[in-house]
């Protein structure tokens, strides 16, 4: 079965045979590069990935690339090269607060990097919110990250994006200060969620709304693509609340 490659402007079609089944790929390029591929193997096996190492229990082999299944839920990622738990970092919130992350102590949370004028923002916004609604009485918490490096689509100042966000979608969850998540002035917290959740391209962040899945000790269990929805990580939330 051919595979059609799509990039922002153009699409490309190649054939590239599997021993295991034919596959259609679906890839995006955003300012950063080439962010990430889709699957759909005719085994039925669907999945997505941003070439992340947080994928990592099955391999298909396809010439040029290494594509891997999804990582079994719970099984967390190594931190002991970090020695560090999410609840030993104390960070700034958007109203200029410091607060200790010690605070959510036997809460699951989902980390999110924020942009205000992404293509992504209204879908993510609703969806984080619709979660939030749902399972903050649970043990749930939501922790939001303004980011200006993608696009520079978080221009605003704090004051703006919290009325932006708060307005606009109803956002009830905590809103933090304006963060760098890559280069020489990434925010320690991100240095830790990315040292404990490398990619397979390295530990950048790809683009907005890439999300970091928390359990109750502070660990990252999962890092999802900026693609992913809120609501598909719904279910891997219920398991962690349940757990």
């Amino acid at each position: 079965m051919n595979s059609s490659i799509f990039f922002a402007s153009a699409v490309f079609t190649a054939g590239i045979p599997l021993t295991s089944g034919g596959v259609r790929l679906a890839g995006f390029r955003g300012a950063s590069g080439f962010v990430g591929l889709s699957a759909r193997f005719s085994s039925g096996f669907r999945g997505f990935t941003v070439l992340d190492q947080s994928i990592v229990s099955r391999r298909f082999r396809i010439p040029g690339l290494v594509m891997k299944g999804q990582r079994t839920l719970g099984v967390t990622f190594a931190t002991a090269a970090t020695g560090k738990s999410l609840h030993e970092f104390t960070v700034r919130d958007i109203d200029g607060n410091d607060i200790s992350l010690s605070k959510f102590k036997g809460k699951i949370l989902l980390i999110v990097n924020v942009a205000s004028q992404c293509g992504l923002t209204s879908s993510n916004y609703t969806e984080l919110s619709q979660l939030y609604d749902k399972y903050k009485d649970q043990g749930f918490e939501i922790l939001a990250f303004p980011c200006n490096q993608f696009g520079g689509q978080e221009p605003g100042s704090n004051t703006e994006i919290k009325q932006f966000a708060c307005t606009r979608f109803k956002a009830e969850f905590p809103i933090f200060d304006k963060v760098d998540v890559n280069g020489p002035n990434t925010a320690p917290v991100y240095q830790f969620l990315k040292a404990s959740a490398g990619g397979f391209l390295g530990d950048l962040i790809k683009w907005n709304f890439e999300k970091f899945l928390i359990d109750k000790k502070g660990n990252v269990v999962e890092r999802y693509p900026p693609t992913t929805s809120p609501i598909q990580i719904e279910k891997d939330i219920k398991k962690l609340l349940a757990a």
